[in-house]
């Protein structure tokens, strides 16, 4: 089976601020305490947390109880958000990324297959917030998702 992959940079970098979104706002988290409880490479963790600090997703505090807690409430923070901080705008073919060209565009019969399935990703990343996942659990998601009766 072929599989479309989120690249691992973003996965780890969702587990991170999941992680994080449902700690005590108060209570700051390590990096060797996030990379442990999500099982995430600690060196790797460090490079993407630099990038959600930068985009304004996580802030840090130094200190004896310092660490890391989200810069805003977990219902205010989108997928879509953390995707881009980490890679940068998604795009699901390069004919999507307004930075790149195709040759092919004008005589292409896929761009409007493309351009529907980047609006509904882009869709569902930006409308699912961190909150979101404390109201339903993933396997109750994936029992009636489409995509477990996909084969």
């Amino acid at each position: 089976m072929g599989l479309m992959q989120i690249p691992r940079r973003v996965d780890y970098g969702l587990r991170a601020v999941i992680y994080l979104s449902v700690q005590d706002p108060e209570k700051s988290c390590s990096i060797t305490e996030i990379a442990k409880q999500q099982g995430v490479p600690k060196k790797f963790l460090e490079k993407i947390i630099q990038d959600l600090i930068r985009c304004g997703l996580i802030k840090s505090k130094l200190g004896p109880c310092g660490g890391y807690t989200l810069n805003r409430p977990p219902e205010e923070i989108s997928f879509y958000q953390v995707i881009e901080a980490i890679e940068g705008p998604i795009a699901v073919n390069a004919c999507m990324d307004p930075h790149m060209s195709c040759e092919q565009l004008p005589r292409c019969s896929m761009v409007n297959v493309w351009s529907e399935v980047q609006r509904k990703v882009t869709e569902v990343f930006t409308n699912t917030t961190l909150a979101d996942l404390k109201r339903k659990p993933c396997r109750d998601l994936m029992a009636s998702s489409s995509l477990s009766s996909a084969a």
